[in-house]
């Protein structure tokens, strides 16, 4: 929790309330169901919220935005963003039942009501649209971006032109390289917002959609 209050002083507390409430929670439903490795509970404030936070660094999202977390996993990154963005409503998909299931759990034991959590895939969602789509650790950009165009909204918000939000390790110039040609991407080093040793070689990718 320290590591939220250093980079996010802002917080109230009820915001506050809610994430230090996020550790019990998950350590509870991981038993049952292992949403977050069970090795790496121990660390969930830095490899998945606070790197989940991340993307409120590069981007502010504006109050009324729709924002769909694409397979979400257990959470992440929509529900540490929605506590940080109340004012914003986030969808929050998976393909994987059990995942989405916990995503429910989680986000009543939370009382956040900006969230709806959904088991669908990308391909299935039908008349709704985005401003924004987020995701962590869930396919290329080449496909992040064919599964997400049709869900982009024509109605811009924010200084950054609707798209992808992507959290990205390793080589970010290969994943660049599997966009087709014309195709407007920029990316950040997550280092430049978090100093600890996890980040190093981790980026967000944006993706213009």
């Amino acid at each position: 929790m320290e590591l939220i209050k250093k980079y996010f002083s802002q917080l109230d507390a009820g915001q506050l309330a809610k994430f230090e409430a996020m550790l019990d929670i998950y350590s509870e439903w991981n038993e049952k169901i292992n949403v977050v490795s069970r090795k790496d509970i121990s660390n969930l404030y830095l490899h998945h919220v606070l790197h989940s936070l991340a993307i409120a660094k590069f981007i502010q999202f504006k109050n009324g935005a729709k924002v769909l977390d694409l397979g979400t996993g257990g959470g992440f990154p929509g529900i540490p963003l929605a506590i940080l963005f109340p004012q914003v409503h986030f969808t929050l998909v998976d393909g994987i039942g059990k995942k989405i299931a916990v995503v429910h759990e989680v986000t009543s034991a939370l009382d956040l009501n900006n969230v709806t959590a959904k088991h669908i895939r990308a391909e299935e969602i039908k008349n709704e649209k985005f401003d924004l789509v987020v995701t962590r650790a869930v396919a290329g950009a080449d496909k992040l971006l064919q599964w997400s165009r049709k869900l982009i909204s024509t109605r811009h918000l924010h200084l950054y032109p609707n798209g992808i939000i992507a959290l990205k390790g390793g080589n970010i110039k290969e994943e660049l390289a599997l966009l087709p040609k014309g195709e407007y991407a920029e990316y950040v080093a997550v280092s430049d917002y978090f100093k600890e040793e996890y980040f190093i070689e981790k980026f967000i990718l944006y993706i213009q959609a």
